[in-house]
């Protein structure tokens, strides 16, 4: 009994420390425990801050934080906002069209704020935002005393806004937001007013370490306001920018040349001029091409002389209707950058026809994540075949996903045969997801690899199964009489394969199949 008494007070003495309490609260949430860090907060005063910080720390809808006021201050009444709403819902699962019948009392804007000041991160989407009026941001900006809203705020998202929510985004953000990435979706907000809620972010967060904005309008205002932004803000704290918008040339030369930044997002269009790349720290580069030209603009000048030393990841996305060796022009950039030995992710995505000569991606031989789209849609531009497949998959024996082309159609022009997929499955034992173009009656009797007979391997090594649990088939045809034979096929090659995504029907027999066969397996 003594030392169970004992056990109990060591375990209250640990209850005291902040960190364990903020911990077992976060725990609590995390593990989608909710009820229950409801009851932890309740049950003990000093219990109460930790868990209350835990439970409003990270919130996706505003309408929670609005019914921290009394239900008396809205407005009960319906009326018809393009479809019939209700104004005030007691239930969370309901959207709800809050207008104020009286303005909050400074009482109840205090416990307010008690709960809006817990919150760190939120992330938004259409639906989040539903229902939250004008008016009411409007009553909050004006309450607020000329203090930030969320004055703890350190992440603002938001994944697609309203005409109506636009013109408040400035009301959510605070000193202490280091993290804003905004998607601009709506065709009908103002080019100025969203020139203008750039505007106020350097004022109103002075710390920004990370800057996105995305689906911005195509206008001199915008290129203007981003640029100012950049030009104004704290360049010593920021880590990330990612804004589809191009730059002022003074904007370029400050953005090249920062040497704590380590994601940036390029975007060119005709008559841009660009810099080489100072950035020793630079993990992930986008570069956005924008314009119908002939020729893509030349922007490899950004490679040579460049300082690049931890460079990871480069992705592409062409507008061009013409791009030709963009590829070898790569390879040649890249090369002269000394990347080749820290590139592990690259991606490249075009909506023209292409027939891009994959020989010059086998010097990047650390290459992880490779992933090429452009598009079949004018007849199947795709030209993988065992010898492409092959030359990758022994040059990057680190490959974890291998997507080249569009969705394997059935119009191939050339394709993968088992053989090739053999060679992939053996050289790449840690690839996770594919998709290529492949010959569906190659798998009617796989061929024993050239080389790789069972002798090759020392015999006491361990057996290096593919990894493979992800393979994209689309449109590919298949004979009925043939199903079995592939799934046994698919399944000798990859015996960890689990999803196949199709667009042709037939394969979701094959796919029922390989679980099925699984299921048999592991019983």
């Amino acid at each position: 009994m003594h030392g169970w008494t004992y056990f109990l007070d060591q375990m209250h003495a640990c209850l005291h420390v902040d960190e364990i309490v903020r911990l077992i609260a976060c725990e609590l949430v995390s593990s989608r425990g909710l009820a229950t860090a409801v009851a932890f907060a309740c049950c003990c005063r000093s219990f109460e801050d930790p868990a209350l910080d835990g439970l409003w720390e990270i919130q996706n809808r505003l309408n929670l934080l609005l019914k921290t006021l009394p239900e008396d201050v809205w407005d009960v009444g319906e009326r018809t906002v393009s479809a019939r709403a209700s104004h005030l819902a007691s239930s969370l699962n309901h959207f709800i069209r809050k207008c104020f019948r009286r303005l909050p009392t400074t009482l109840e804007l205090a416990r307010f704020r008690k709960y809006a000041q817990r919150m760190r991160k939120f992330r938004g989407f259409a639906g989040s935002l539903r229902g939250i009026t004008p008016e009411v941001c409007f009553v909050l900006q004006h309450s607020s005393f000329n203090e930030p809203l969320l004055p703890n705020l350190k992440t603002f998202e938001l994944l697609s806004t309203t005409a109506e929510f636009a013109p408040f985004i400035p009301l959510f953000v605070s000193p202490r937001t280091t993290h804003i990435d905004i998607t601009f979706t709506t065709r009908d907000l103002s080019k100025a007013l969203v020139a203008s809620t750039i505007n106020t972010f350097s004022a109103l967060c002075p710390s920004l370490q990370h800057i996105g904005l995305h689906s911005l309008p195509r206008d001199p205002m915008i290129i203007k306001a981003v640029s100012e932004l950049l030009l104004t803000i704290n360049r010593a704290t920021l880590r990330s920018f990612d804004v589809d918008s191009p730059l002022t040339v003074e904007a370029r030369e400050v953005v090249h040349k920062l040497p704590d930044l380590c994601k940036l997002t390029v975007v060119t269009e005709k008559g841009t001029s660009l810099r080489s790349l100072i950035l020793p720290s630079l993990t992930k580069l986008v570069i956005v091409q924008r314009g119908h030209d002939r020729d893509p603009l030349d922007w490899s000048e950004m490679f040579y002389g460049a300082t690049l030393g931890k460079l990871e990841t480069i992705d592409f996305d062409f507008e061009p209707k013409k791009i030709n060796d963009l590829l070898g022009a790569f390879e040649r950039a890249a090369l002269a950058a000394s990347v080749q030995n820290t590139l592990s992710e690259f991606a490249l995505n075009t909506t023209c026809s292409w027939n891009p000569k994959f020989s010059s991606l086998l010097s990047f031989t650390q290459m992880k994540n490779l992933d090429i789209h452009f598009s079949c849609d004018d007849g199947c531009s795709s030209r993988v075949d065992d010898d492409v497949i092959i030359n990758l998959a022994r040059a990057m024996p680190k490959l974890k996903t291998l997507l080249l082309g569009d969705e394997p159609c059935h119009r191939i022009a050339a394709g993968v045969t088992a053989k090739g997929l053999m060679v992939l499955a053996h050289y790449c034992p840690n690839l996770f997801s594919l998709c290529i173009h492949f010959h569906v009656a190659s798998l009617g009797a796989p061929p024993t690899t050239p080389g790789m007979t069972p002798n090759a391997v020392e015999p006491d090594a361990p057996r290096r199964d593919c990894a493979l649990r992800n393979l994209t088939v689309g449109d590919t045809l298949i004979p009925e009489q043939s199903m079995l034979m592939v799934t046994m096929t698919l399944v000798r090659i990859f015996p960890r394969i689990e999803n196949i995504s199709y667009v042709n029907l037939a394969w979701g027999r094959v796919a029922n199949a390989i679980r099925l066969s699984k299921k048999i397996l592991d019983c």
